[in-house]
């Protein structure tokens, strides 16, 4: 289940202004959890704007395996007839999630929790990715590991108990994927289960548990942190969802039009729920020209239109408290500290070492072949900024399967002396199957 493909090399290249008006895909973390919790409820979940990408797909496909009805009624719309807690079948065969590392983790938590036995599997990259976060506190809740690969990793087999025991327990890490995967799998578990964060991270399972009727509190915990307590073995009801445009996405035409001289660009609908902003507050330290077009509330979520103009940038120091809320922004502000004026620091940075890649050395490899100068100190990643004048661009950048790392690099392209060329742009499709016509329908040259 080696997911292998034969490579297809994009490049990207500069030309005119960035013009016009997008709206980018739904947001990926908000798509798997509308999946999952549409198989936890009872009745039909009817979901709309929901990212149809690989990853997704694979999410819904493990809904099914575990009993939910699934229906595709057309772009975005979704229809998910749930089994209940407590009610998920056993799957026939193994759960492939290709490269979903939030699908895999979340769904751990789901199963680990129910008596089945269930086995985890992926791509060559997934299978690198840890999961020993994920399974000690599942542990802790009576899961069994029947089998694993070195330090927890894919192909793995899960037995949950009878019965889940409920766990205070406090993260090692700030990850909003180990907290959710707590979270789901004490929703079989009787009594109160609680989450304690030294650093709160983003709360869309939160506020999805309660969109769908659980009985859960949130409080304020040390300076950043949050206690939060599920009551468990509710009945979770069916419940609307309406997903908002995906910041992390939004973030690629964002930086385009802020480093391509002349640009001036509208994305439309992104959510800015305030555990996501990490990326436009440090934008615009940096002098970015974004303004709020429009607010509003779309399921439970903030959503807002932004609007981008050409912008001189000047370096920042951004601290390690920001990394939980735009952990998967650091690549493409990378690129955009790339045409700053000055001197960029990004501090706290070894969850990035631990993603679909180690981005962190990916980031700095491409960088470094696109002629910038930059540096990784212990966890921070420092980059030196052209002044404002053009970088050089070039390649081939290795993107080692992760479709941020494609993402970005191309996005630089739009605005480099030569073109910068990636090797592999096929991953794209996970997270943002648009992404190549949505910027070349603002003008961009990707191809």
């Amino acid at each position: 289940m080696s997911h292998d493909h034969d490579p297809v090399p994009l490049s990207a290249s500069s030309g005119g202004p960035l013009k016009g008006r997008v709206r980018v895909p739904g947001d990926k973390s908000i798509s798997h959890r509308a999946m999952i919790f549409g198989l936890l409820a009872i009745g039909e979940t009817k979901v709309t704007g929901l990212l149809e990408g690989e990853d997704v797909m694979r999410t819904a496909a493990a809904a099914r395996a575990l009993g939910a009805i699934v229906h595709h009624d057309g772009p975005g719309s979704w229809r998910v007839q749930g089994v209940g807690v407590g009610g998920l079948h056993e799957p026939a065969g193994v759960l492939d999630f290709g490269n979903a590392g939030t699908g895999s983790r979340l769904m751990m938590g789901v199963c680990g929790s129910h008596p089945i036995t269930t086995t985890f599997d992926g791509d060559a990259s997934l299978r690198k990715r840890p999961m020993r976060r994920i399974l000690d506190p599942l542990e802790q809740m009576g899961t069994v590991v029947v089998s694993q690969q070195e330090g927890g990793r894919v192909p793995l087999t899960l037995r949950g108990p009878k019965e889940a025991i409920p766990i205070t327990y406090r993260p090692p890490v700030a990850s909003a994927q180990i907290k959710s995967a707590v979270l789901l799998a004490a929703l079989a578990a009787p009594g109160e289960t609680t989450v304690i964060e030294a650093e709160a991270t983003r709360d869309h399972t939160e506020k999805m548990l309660a969109h769908f009727g659980a009985e859960i509190s949130v409080t304020p915990e040390g300076a950043h942190g949050r206690r939060i307590v599920l009551k468990g073995q509710p009945e979770l009801r069916a419940a609307p969802i309406v997903v908002p445009a995906d910041p992390s996405s939004a973030a690629f035409p964002l930086v385009a039009g802020l480093i391509v001289p002349g640009s001036d660009i509208l994305i439309e609908s992104v959510m800015t729920n305030p555990l996501r902003s990490g990326l436009l507050t440090t934008l615009r330290e940096m002098g970015a020209d974004i303004t709020i077009e429009r607010e509003a509330n779309e399921g439970g979520e903030t959503v807002a239109d932004l609007r981008v103009r050409a912008s001189s940038l000047k370096g920042v120091t951004v601290p390690p408290e920001r990394a939980p809320a735009m952990i998967d922004e650091y690549p493409v502000l990378a690129v955009a500290a790339a045409f700053a004026s000055g001197t960029t620091r990004m501090c706290g940075l070894q969850e990035l070492r631990v993603k679909e890649s180690d981005r962190l050395a990916a980031v700095e490899a491409g960088l470094k072949a696109a002629g910038v100068r930059c540096a990784i100190e212990g966890d921070d990643l420092i980059v030196e900024g052209s002044g404002g004048g053009p970088v050089r661009g070039g390649g081939p950048i290795a993107t080692h399967l992760d479709h941020r790392i494609a993402m970005s690099f191309l996005v630089m392209g739009l605005a480099t002396q030569q073109p910068v060329q990636v090797d592999d742009g096929e991953m794209i499709t996970t997270s943002f199957p648009s992404f190549v016509p949505l910027m070349n329908q603002l003008g961009g040259r990707i191809g």
